[in-house]
C-alpha cells in the first residue's frame, strides 16, 4: 500500500500534527462524506483575525488523516482570509500527491476549514455565506471533487 503514497502522506498519517480538540474553540467545522465514511472535525482558535491554534479529529482512512494534518499546519498562524484561500489542490501538492480515488480527502480538509471559519463568523453574528460560500451538508455527499 505504501508504494501508492508519498513519504509526506505516510509521515502525516503515522505522525499526525495538531490532533485533538480545542475546548474553547472559536469555530468548529465538521464535514463528512457518506460514500467513503470519512468525517473531519476542525477546531480553530482566533485572535486578532489570525488562527493561533487549530486541531482536528478525523475518522477515516490514512489519506484523510494526512490531509487533515497537513491542512492544519498550512493554516496555523495565518489570517482567516489566508486560511480561506487554501484549496484542496494545495493540500494535495503539499502531500506530494494522492491517488485519484483519494482526492476527496483533500476536499474534505479544505471544506472542514471553511466550515470552522463559517462557525466562527456565525458565533460573532456575521453571516458567513458571502465570505465563505455555501457549504455542503456536514454529513452528506455534496462536497464535489
Amino acid at each position: 500500500m505504501a508504494q501508492f503514497y508519498s513519504e509526506t502522506v505516510m509521515e502525516h498519517f503515522t505522525n499526525p500534527r495538531n490532533v485533538g480538540e480545542i475546548e474553547d474553540a472559536d469555530g468548529i467545522g465538521e464535514i463528512g462524506n457518506a460514500k467513503c465514511g470519512d468525517i473531519m472535525k476542525m477546531y480553530i482558535k482566533v485572535r486578532d483575525n489570525r488562527i493561533v491554534d487549530v486541531k482536528f479529529k478525523t475518522f477515516g482512512c490514512g489519506s484523510a488523516i494526512a490531509a487533515s494534518s497537513i491542512a492544519t499546519e498550512m493554516i496555523k498562524g495565518k489570517t482567516i482570509e489566508e486560511a480561506l484561500k487554501l484549496t484542496n489542490k494545495q493540500v494535495v501538492e503539499a502531500l506530494g500527491g494522492l491517488p485519484p480515488h483519494k482526492i476527496h480527502c483533500s476536499v474534505l480538509a479544505e471544506q472542514s476549514i471553511k466550515a470552522a471559519v463559517a462557525d466562527y463568523y456565525k458565533r460573532n453574528g456575521i453571516d458567513p455565506t458571502p465570505i465563505v460560500g455555501k457549504l455542503p451538508d456536514p454529513h452528506g455527499e455534496g462536497h464535489g471533487i
